[in-house]
């Protein structure tokens, strides 16, 4: 799933908000009427979005816009089920943090020793051109991994995977079972962008690695451990992480992606195994809401664990551990994650404290408008 470049204008255009507060503040250029939600579906090829927020009141609200199906003109329902795409890396950092916290592994461990004894030894041969790089491989650590400092290679940078699981040709391969072997083989086929520790760039590849070595630690599959640590100790009815599985569960929309002639291709059903650790998500606007209040309150994990998990230091105040920081123009730093996966786009952000949370989706990966993001987002908390 190409979510990094969902990642990149979000917090690029909130970069350019910080800078420019003058002008932003009477940038809104559409009606001061409409709801920031209309705002998503009007400037650009969305057929539908919806928000759900939580203040630090405990008061809810739910706004939706256009449809949840192009056929039927279903409107999109609290809680449909939708594919969240990489706001599952802030899951499974979570389950990480909660492993370390419990001294069944060392964040400045090399991952290398916690992986299947075929995902180990490629990584140690990671571009191995060169005896320095070889190296490189060896030392990656857990922290770099939860970090995207890894320097590693993203697999959805490979340009025939990204062309048949997200391009031109996901029509003929979209039901294919990508196990995570093979996307680290993959990922590892190609020269590391940097040293680890050296530089952050955010790489899908992170979180497989993660992925696999939880299962490794535990002795069970990450997912398994997502829904005992996180999924069923907050009561998230609607999440789940399908493997393999190809459909929605109810209820749901359908999810568009466009085509080479402009118009939305149906693409709701598809093998979610490319995503894996890295992006499989499926859950609700309740759900994200509930799962982010808790960790960012401190109900998931230790005081110093969540410390850790919102320190940018590594990534010079771009990326903490499964989570990113907002800074917006009225003082107000929030925090969380966005994903995108073919048809979707989603993100969950919330205050410090965890009181004050929203959940925003779209039904395509066409993009969400970034000046309709903005304007939704400094709606809510400024």
């Amino acid at each position: 799933m190409p979510t990094r470049s969902a990642f990149s204008r979000l917090t690029a255009a909130m970069t350019a908000l910080c800078c420019t507060v003058t002008a932003l503040t009477t940038a809104c250029d559409g009606d001061p009427a409409r709801s920031p939600v209309q705002d998503i579906v009007a400037r650009g090829p969305v057929p539908g979005a919806a928000e759900l927020s939580q203040d630090a009141h405990g008061v809810s609200r739910f706004t939706t816009a256009g449809v949840a199906d192009l056929r039927t003109g279903r409107r999109i329902g609290r809680t449909d089920r939708f594919r969240a795409g990489s706001i599952t890396k802030t899951v499974v950092a979570t389950v990480v943090l909660q492993l370390a916290a419990e001294g069944r592994l060392r964040l400045d461990e090399p991952v290398a020793g916690l992986l299947p004894r075929r995902a180990a030894a490629w990584l140690r041969r990671a571009g191995s051109r060169t005896a320095s790089s070889a190296e490189s491989g060896r030392k990656v650590t857990i922290r770099q991994l939860l970090t995207h400092t890894s320097g590693l290679f993203s697999y959805t940078d490979d340009a025939t995977l990204l062309r048949s699981s997200f391009g031109t040709g996901f029509a003929g391969h979209r039901f294919e079972t990508h196990p995570p072997e093979a996307l680290v083989r993959t990922a590892l086929g190609h020269r590391p962008y940097a040293p680890p520790g050296t530089r952050y760039h955010y790489s899908n590849t992170d979180y497989v690695l993660l992925g696999m070595a939880i299962r490794q630690v535990t002795g069970r599959p990450y997912a398994e451990e997502v829904r005992r640590r996180v999924i069923r100790r907050l009561g998230l009815t609607g999440t789940s992480l399908p493997g393999t599985r190809v459909t929605l569960p109810e209820p749901h929309g359908r999810a568009y992606s466009p085509t080479p002639r402009g118009g939305p291709a149906d693409v709701t059903d598809l093998n979610p195994s490319v995503a894996g650790a890295a992006g499989e998500l499926v859950s609700t606007l309740p759900d994200l809401n509930r799962f982010f209040a808790a960790l960012l309150s401190g109900e998931l994990l230790p005081v110093g664990a969540l410390r850790l998990m919102r320190d940018t230091g590594a990534s010079r105040g771009r990326y903490g551990m499964g989570l990113f920081p907002v800074r917006l123009p009225c003082g107000v730093t929030l925090w969380g994650h966005n994903g995108e996966i073919n048809g979707s786009y989603a993100g969950t952000m919330g205050t410090a404290d965890g009181r004050h949370v929203l959940t925003y989706r779209a039904n395509s990966d066409t993009g969400v408008d970034a000046a309709a993001e903005e304007r939704l987002l400094r709606a809510e908390f400024c």
